[in-house]
């Protein structure tokens, strides 16, 4: 009998905790608090992780990829712990497996460099072909988003849409062949028009080249469409996860059911967008104890200002509130 093989991704109680200094004295501040989640390795599938701004979701992606160090837990890639790799490691192997696609396509050029450019050194450094090899394999790959080596050779950043600078960036990720890309909101600076091309290329990628996507968003609309499973983040904590059409369709944490009501309708007048207190979270309002939704909670007890909710498995999900205890 064969071993099941390691997870693509596992994050087992992630913890990451800055240091601010505000004046003469110093605060720590949790922006991931006790995260766990899992992509398993024997499928693709699109994970979205859903939150308010300052909920932990950016962070926890650059945990993902390696730019940032969990402070305490363990977060590993095929087996590996992602902390303990070396320099090489990460360089010929790690990089290559996770990829990025960030916010802002044109942050991701320079504006003095053609945008092909990126393209064939991403090319050379890690398949190390000829001139023809090269250019044949940059096109096969445009071809998955869509473009053609034709329609970007010697074009500058400025010169092309939004939409087809993403796709560009996502083109320059695929040349790797990556198992795993992680996604920080891709579409937010994208109109109506093209987030859609972009999402439906993530769902093209999950099918077709087997390719994981670890889709950051604040956007529940977006993560309903696309996602698989989702994990919404509250100030750093993992509230509720499972399957998307389960967590968004009939949310059962408060906060996620909040959040959900929060979401503008077809008819302006259905919606409660202005009516909800969701003010940001900052480290002006440090923890004491107690669940981190207390003070917004229309449901919360004196036990939830006290003790912090263990992670409750209810109708194949995790839902982290006394509720469900």
């Amino acid at each position: 009998m064969s071993l099941p093989s390691a997870p693509l991704l596992e994050a087992v109680d992630v913890d990451k905790v800055f240091a601010i200094r505000q004046g003469m004295s110093v605060t720590s501040f949790s922006a991931v608090d006790n995260a766990s989640l899992t992509l398993q390795a024997d499928h693709a599938e699109i994970y979205a992780v859903a939150g308010e701004s300052g909920s932990g979701k950016t962070t926890l992606a650059r945990m993902v990829l390696g730019l940032e160090r969990p402070t305490s837990g363990q977060l590993s890639y095929k087996g590996r712990d992602v902390a303990t790799l070396s320099a090489r490691e990460k360089r010929t192997w790690f990089f290559s497996e996770v990829q990025p696609v960030f916010q802002d396509p044109f942050a991701t050029f320079s504006p003095l460099r053609r945008v092909d450019r990126y393209l064939f050194e991403t090319a050379w450094h890690y398949h190390r072909e000829g001139r023809s090899e090269t250019e044949t394999y940059i096109d096969e790959t445009l071809g998955v988003v869509g473009l053609t080596l034709a329609e970007v050779r010697n074009r500058y950043p400025n010169e092309l849409s939004g939409g087809q600078a993403q796709r560009i960036s996502i083109a320059r990720a695929l040349i790797t062949q990556p198992s795993l890309i992680v996604a920080d909101e891709p579409v937010s600076m994208l109109d109506a028009s093209l987030r859609m091309s972009i999402l439906n290329l993530f769902k093209d990628l999950k099918e077709r080249q087997r390719v994981s996507v670890l889709y950051i968003t604040h956007d529940l609309a977006t993560a309903y469409y696309t996602a698989d499973r989702i994990a919404i983040m509250l100030r750093g904590w993992i509230v509720e996860s499972g399957p998307v059409e389960k967590v968004l369709g009939d949310p059962l944490h408060p906060y996620t059911r909040l959040l959900k009501e929060s979401v503008p309708r077809a008819d302006p007048g259905e919606s409660t967008l202005l009516d909800v207190d969701l003010p940001t979270p900052t480290i002006a309002f440090p923890l004491t104890g107690g669940c981190k939704f207390a003070a917004r909670c229309s449901e919360a007890t004196d036990r939830c200002r006290r003790e912090e909710p263990a992670d409750y498995e209810v109708d194949g999900r995790q839902v982290k509130c006394f509720l469900y205890e």
